[in-house]
């Protein structure tokens, strides 16, 4: 007969001289249910791993569409409370008095140093600042105005702004910016025709000036004839974006002299001379 048992789990069986039923349908009705234990948890584990795998889904779309967007509503909300609490408390440190006027009637110069003049409240003091620093104070009259002499400014652009002080020294809020360039150099100026000593005959009594200069300069013309000490001719001519010029001027009999200068924005100044000679 057969003789089935299990050790650790594993089943075995024998041969065994006497048959017994009983002992084999026990065996037999083990084996069944251990196979119907292992159905069942592998069919658990399954429904378990599918339901975890739903929770995550779910939470991932709670979290993106509502936790989400209420907490970063929520850092901006606070962040906007406290940039307005921030901003009163500046607001109360400032002064009450109106800002200063400046007055600069110019947006460049070739001078290191300049005074500048403005208004403010009568009896207050006026604080300047170049570059966000503060460079001077002044006290204001009593008929409201001030000037701030040898202001030292830099190469290039000049950021300036005034601030009224009070009785108790608080700032108030600055005035409207106002930039100065600085520029020392002189511009080009370069001129293609004529050719100095140009003699010119017949009946053509016009000689043409062009060249070019840097953009933004101005260019004019000053015409006077050998013997005679008069300016026959004064006029500003046109510069195009690019800083050409051309213009045809009239020659009189002789030596004619031509004053070509170039001006920039800070009045620096650049002059070359051309000299025509006109034959009848």
């Amino acid at each position: 007969m057969m003789i089935f048992y299990q050790i650790s789990g594993i089943l075995y069986f024998e041969r065994s001289e006497k048959y017994s039923p009983t002992v084999y349908t026990k065996h037999m009705a083990y084996r069944y249910r251990s196979r119907r234990s292992t159905k069942k948890l592998a069919k658990a584990s399954k429904r378990n791993f599918l339901i975890t795998l739903i929770l995550i889904a779910l939470l991932s779309y709670i979290t993106i569409n509502w936790l989400l967007p209420y907490f970063v509503n929520g850092i901006g909300f606070v962040r906007s409370n406290l940039t307005h609490q921030q901003k009163a408390v500046t607001e109360t440190a400032h002064s009450t008095l109106a800002p200063p006027v400046l007055n600069i009637p110019f947006e460049a110069t070739n001078t290191a140093q300049i005074n500048i003049k403005g208004y403010g409240t009568s009896n207050s003091k006026v604080a300047l600042f170049l570059d966000d620093a503060k460079i001077d104070t002044q006290e204001v009259s009593s008929d409201g105005s001030f000037e701030i002499k040898n202001v030292q400014l830099v190469l290039g652009t000049n950021n300036i702004f005034g601030k009224s002080i009070d009785e108790n020294d608080k700032e108030s809020l600055p005035s409207k910016l106002i930039k100065i360039i600085y520029d020392n150099e002189k511009p080009i100026l370069n001129i293609s025709e004529p050719e100095d000593g140009k003699t010119i005959q017949g009946d053509d009594k016009k000689v043409k000036i062009s060249g070019n200069t840097e953009a933004g300069a101005r260019v004019f013309i000053t015409q006077s004839v050998t013997g005679s000490e008069a300016t026959i001719n004064d006029s500003q001519i046109i510069v195009d974006k690019d800083g050409k010029f051309s213009s045809e001027q009239t020659v009189n009999e002789g030596e004619n002299n031509f004053n070509i200068k170039a001006l920039d924005q800070a009045s620096n100044l650049t002059e070359i001379s051309r000299k025509v000679i006109y034959q009848p």
